[in-house]
């Protein structure tokens, strides 16, 4: 189960940042070395002081083992003619890293793995390096031929993920008051890219916008929507509209309630606990908007969890090595460590 991570600890912040700005899958920076540890110094006494507020952690690894241990259980016994399963976590920039999760992979004696990235839309920047880096990771323990791998690269329209989202705005709405639930605007919010990964082909976009036109789909549209971006950093033009400049604009419109869905987060971390919750939350005070309220990040629902246990096992059950679309690179990409796959399970043919 492969995820970005985040700090268990106040003084892990720093050290998480520096792995952030410093990865080039994720942003290109001028002088990277020097610019990005220059800017991960500078923020990290900031971000200290919003995970101090939400707890003084990131939950993320929490959440992520407990999705894991509920896909186990849902796997084994939906799917018994693949078990026993056994679900492991690497995150790109904290603890567990890849090389730990393959060796303790190694000493448990697999020999099947299936890299499922936790980003339901796909991107160069998430699910990309992610993958990039497991594979490096491979390489680096020695491991090329230890594992035969599949990918789960991407879900934006997943049924079960759909429906799951559509769940948790239902019960959301009946939260407002009777009579205002008709004037509620459904604020999508999804985590921000640097538009030089847009301009490169990145999928990103339009799988954030897949996602968001089939849960309303399965609403029958009952609700004015919108899709906005958020958590943008450093000094570069990031994709929008900013979920921030969107608050500010509905204020300026009169209007009076918004829920927001945090379409592309599977678990609750500081985008939703601090940004949203605190920061878009006091904004949207200051802006007039009346009534602000989130929608609960999937974490361990009984439908989501489903949801993942659908998605592994039909993988699983369809022998693929990954979707048609991780095959196609994107039409700007120079890094050749893109798309590929260790030792896939289908090592006669491009996957």
């Amino acid at each position: 189960m492969l995820n970005m991570g985040g700090p268990a600890d106040l003084n892990s912040v720093g050290p998480f940042l520096y792995r952030l700005f410093l990865d080039r899958e994720i942003i290109q920076l001028p002088c990277q070395k020097w610019l990005g540890r220059f800017i991960a110094r500078r923020r990290t006494p900031k971000v200290q002081k919003l995970y101090a507020e939400i707890g003084g952690k990131s939950p993320i690894l929490d959440w992520t083992q407990t999705q894991a241990l509920g896909l186990e259980i849902r796997l084994d016994q939906t799917y018994p003619e693949s078990a026993p399963h056994k679900a492991y976590i690497a995150f790109r920039y904290t603890p567990p890293f890849a090389e730990e999760t393959l060796r303790q992979m190694r000493e448990d004696g697999i020999e099947r793995a299936v890299a499922f990235t936790q980003y339901p839309q796909y991107s160069c920047a998430t699910t990309g390096s992610s993958l990039n880096e497991l594979w490096r990771a491979c390489r680096r323990e020695k491991m090329e031929k230890t594992f035969s791998w599949s990918v789960i690269d991407r879900w934006p329209t997943h049924p079960g993920f759909i429906q799951s989202v559509a769940d948790q705005i239902e019960l959301s709405i009946r939260e407002f008051p009777e009579n205002s639930r008709e004037d509620i605007l459904l604020l999508f919010s999804a985590h921000s890219l640097p538009l030089s990964v847009v301009d490169r082909g990145d999928p990103y976009p339009q799988e954030c916008g897949a996602s968001v036109h089939s849960v309303m789909s399965r609403l029958r549209f009952s609700h004015e929507y919108i899709l906005a971006y958020q958590s943008s950093v450093g000094p570069v033009r990031w994709l929008g509209p900013s979920t921030e400049s969107v608050l500010r604009n509905l204020g300026l419109k009169k209007r009076k309630r918004v829920l927001v869905v945090p379409i592309a987060f599977t678990t609750d971390h500081i985008e939703t606990l601090s940004e949203i919750d605190i920061e878009y939350a006091q904004l949207a005070q200051e802006v007039g908007i009346t009534d602000f309220r989130r929608v609960p990040a999937a974490n361990d629902t009984p439908a989501f969890l489903d949801a993942l246990s659908d998605i592994v096992g039909k993988h699983l059950e369809s022998s693929s090595a990954c979707s048609r679309q991780y095959k196609f690179p994107c039409p700007g990409c120079t890094n050749p460590e893109c798309r590929n796959i260790i030792n896939p399970i289908q090592p006669d043919s491009r996957y």
